[in-house]
């Protein structure tokens, strides 16, 4: 008998021995989706129907478990969580970060992360539905177990379906979202991304900050880095209007609510997760046919752009500085040349300094008479040239008690600082001290856009200091560099706050001309920007490029910033004409070129603006007006800029009222052609009906060029190319003055603008330009 009792004993032993290596094996496995763990048993198979919605529960077993949400309109797949994967999941979490003048580095020690996913319930409602569950933790000495949470799906309107999942643990500041992808799915969008336009294959984090120098570029960003301090160089994913939004080649499109730092994982082939510096996250899926359908129904969420007025298509904007007599000098080379001309940009209207990083301005938003006498009659000479006058501001303000000022003989009648500073319009620093951020040599208070009364005192600066002076628009500069530890009037935690910044800059800029009764007339542009930026700003620009070709900052990166941006509601946008940032050094100079002088010309004359920068060294750089060659080439395309304007403006009001960009990627409009896909900053379409490929290497005069299914002609020769069924490739022969640019074979925008170039001499450059 008391054999027979052991025997029992032993096996039992054994049996609970197994079990025991069992639970450990499967903690060793990815995390998979419970049902019911510790409640009655859920269905294993179920289906609401959420207005136009059907989300399906299918849960076979454990290994199989997975949530598929479709729309009764649409064939493909929405969405989808990996089959037995955990879908959702909680952390806590804890970030160091490194800012220096407006770059972040942003590394996360994750101390905690809750994976393994139970489903205890579903309740559905006509338009909702909402999971309760919760996720366990790993066994630690003092963390939480277990993270109760919660999701909710809920239409909004006929083709939205938004989303809210939240850790209702306060101890949690981190969510993760994971769902089903393939390796062959494409990822675009993201906002303005400079390097790649398709993100398949990257971890991309979204976070509004300076696109950095050099982004890469070597021995560039090294110097950057070791000079200016860690991470001001850079790096792919760096950008000043980052957005948390993707249309994918399946279809399908997702954006997010939050404003908080978010990273896009897209690394593995079969699934994307989504991470989140907060315990809740809130977004949003489209259901739409095609990308174009996609995008307008982010931007009825994000914003259209308001229609440019007609006067700023006229010609090209002239960046310049200088003073009166400048101005006047080359007012006079462009009219030999007939030049069209739209505006006068004179972002010196404030005076100019010099500091370590070349010719910058006086941050203090007045008129700087000196510099400029008889302002109003040099604006009435430029009105009779059809020209009108464009300023500068950025949300900045230099004490003009400094001790420099007396170096540079700068007379002032008001110390705008010093005015902010006293009213309390200051964003503070842990001393609740005025927050003075480093920016080359000096440093600057930022207005504290959280503050009502802030908002309103710096709106009355634009309507008095700019508007009644006779500017017609300005650079609204900056926005990206709200300090993660700033002290902010409403108490709100700058790292939420800050990527709602150049949003609430670029709101106060359109609110200023509202109330000023120029909501038609004036136009502002800015870099920076997050989600709701369209909404609000009425022309964006692409930052500071490098003076070169490279994709890292250079020449490329303006095509890709341009073509990933309009995806994202960005619609009306350009770069610099040459680029901007400009570094003097004993190991390597980076100038611009006259070549890349020229190529950038023939790149904006195809995009919403045509206007010049100097960059922050002029006398280093080749200038629009450096020699007659490159004045000639410059007249002649700021001529072919204005012969489109009658397709442009069309655009424009298709820009406004659909959210679809001027500048667009091959892929929105042949989204089942597999190498439009692939295309990242060769070339891209002017609406529908032309295609630019500009020329953005040196020294070479062809070009290879995709031309999609249907025949094209070639604009400068009128030589058809192209196939009726099929895409094809064609290298083109493209000399300087002659970029490859083809419009539909019968598409009366195409023959109306090779007529209009026909008639005014414009087709052939009679002398081409030599770099």
């Amino acid at each position: 008998m008391r054999t027979k009792i052991l025997l029992l004993a032993f096996a039992l032993l054994l049996g609970l021995f197994t079990l025991f290596q069992q639970l450990a094996a499967s903690r060793d496995q990815a995390p998979s989706v419970l049902a019911a763990l510790d409640t009655a048993p859920l269905p294993s198979t179920a289906q609401w129907s959420i207005g136009p919605f059907r989300i399906q529960w299918l849960a076979p077993s454990p290994q199989e478990a997975q949530l598929l949400i479709r729309h009764h309109d649409v064939p493909h797949l929405l969405w989808s969580s990996a089959p037995g994967k955990s879908f959702l999941a909680a952390g806590i979490g804890k970030e160091q970060v490194h800012e220096s003048r407006g770059s972040f580095l942003i590394q996360d020690q994750l101390l905690l992360r809750c994976e393994q996913q139970s489903i205890t319930a579903f309740h559905a409602t006509p338009h909702s539905l909402t999971l309760y569950g919760r996720l366990t933790c790993p066994k630690a000495p003092h963390g939480p177990t277990h993270a109760p949470y919660q999701m909710r799906f809920q239409t909004q309107g006929t083709q939205r379906l938004t989303f809210s999942y939240t850790v209702q643990d306060p101890r949690f500041n981190r969510a993760f979202l994971l769902y089903q992808s393939s390796a062959e799915e494409r990822f675009f969008g993201f906002g303005e991304q400079f390097t790649h336009v398709e993100m398949k294959g990257r971890k991309l984090p979204i976070f509004v900050m300076e696109q950095g120098i050099g982004r890469g570029v070597q021995p560039l960003s090294t110097a950057a880095n070791l000079l200016a301090g860690k991470g001001v160089s850079g790096d792919w994913h760096t950008s000043y209007a980052g957005v948390p939004h993707y249309v994918t080649s399946k279809m399908r499109s997702l954006y997010l609510l939050n404003n908080e730092y978010s990273t896009f994982d897209m690394r593995p082939e079969e699934h994307v997760e989504i991470s989140l510096f907060s315990r809740q996250i809130e977004g949003a899926l489209l259901a739409g046919h095609d990308p174009l359908e996609l995008i307008g129904l982010y931007t009825e969420y994000a914003g259209r752009m308001r229609p440019l007025p007609e006067w700023i298509h006229q010609g090209a904007i002239i960046g310049m500085q200088g003073g009166t007599q400048a101005v006047r000098k080359t007012l006079e080379d462009l009219k030999r040349h007939n030049t069209p001309v739209s505006a006068f940009w004179l972002q010196d209207w404030v005076g100019q300094r010099k500091t370590s990083f070349g010719k910058q301005l006086w941050w203090n938003w007045e008129l700087d008479r000196d510099r400029y006498p008889q302002w109003e009659a040099l604006v009435a000479e430029l009105k009779q040239y059809g020209a009108r006058v464009m300023t500068y501001i950025n949300p900045f303000l230099v004490d003009m008690r400094h001790s420099d000022i007396a170096k540079n003989n700068k007379r002032f009648q008001r110390n705008l600082f010093k005015e902010a500073e006293a009213a309390g319009y200051l964003i503070r620093d842990h001393h609740n001290k005025p927050y003075l951020i480093p920016n080359t040599s000096f440093s600057a208070g930022l207005v504290d856009l959280s503050h009502p009364k802030a908002r309103s005192w710096i709106k009355e600066v634009i309507k008095t200091q700019m508007l009644r002076i006779g500017s017609s628009g300005w650079m609204a500069d900056f926005g990206e560099a709200l300090p993660y530890d700033a002290r902010l009037y409403t108490q709100e935690t700058p790292s939420t706050y800050h990527n709602r910044y150049p949003e609430e800059w670029a709101q106060v800029n359109r609110e200023a001309i509202q109330e000023a009764g120029r909501s038609d007339d004036i136009v502002f542009f800015t870099r920076a920007g997050y989600t709701r930026s369209p909404r609000f700003s009425t022309l964006f620009w692409l930052g500071d490029q490098l003076v070169t070709w490279d994709i890292q900052d250079g020449l490329k990166t303006a095509i890709s910033g341009l073509l990933s941006g309009g995806f994202s509601g960005y619609s009306l946008n350009h770069s610099d004409i040459g680029g901007y940032t400009t570094i003097t050094n004993p190991i390597r100079n980076y100038h611009r070129s006259k070549e890349l002088m020229l190529r950038w010309i023939e790149l904006n004359a195809f995009t919403a603006i045509f206007r010049t920068h100097e960059g922050n060294q002029p006398e280093k750089n080749h200038q629009f007006n450096s020699d007659p060659e490159t004045l000639r080439h410059f007249s002649r395309f700021a001529k072919i800029y204005k012969a489109w304007n009658f397709y442009r403006s069309l655009l424009v009001m298709e820009a406004s009222t659909r959210g679809w960009p001027i500048v667009r990627h091959l892929f929105l409009h042949y989204p089942h052609d597999p190498n439009t896909q692939r295309l990242e900053f060769l070339q891209f379409l002017i609406g529908s009906e032309i295609l630019v490929a500009p020329v953005s290497d040196p020294g070479v005069q062809t070009k290879d060029v995709y031309l999609p299914q249907g025949q094209w002609v070639h604009l400068w020769t009128g030589r058809i190319y192209g196939h009726p069924h099929q895409g094809r490739w064609l290298r083109i022969h493209a000399p300087l003055g002659s970029p490859p640019v083809f419009y539909k074979r019968g598409s009366s925008i195409g023959e109306r603008f090779y007529r209009l170039l026909l008639e005014q001499g414009l087709l052939e450059s009679t002398h081409h330009a030599k770099p």
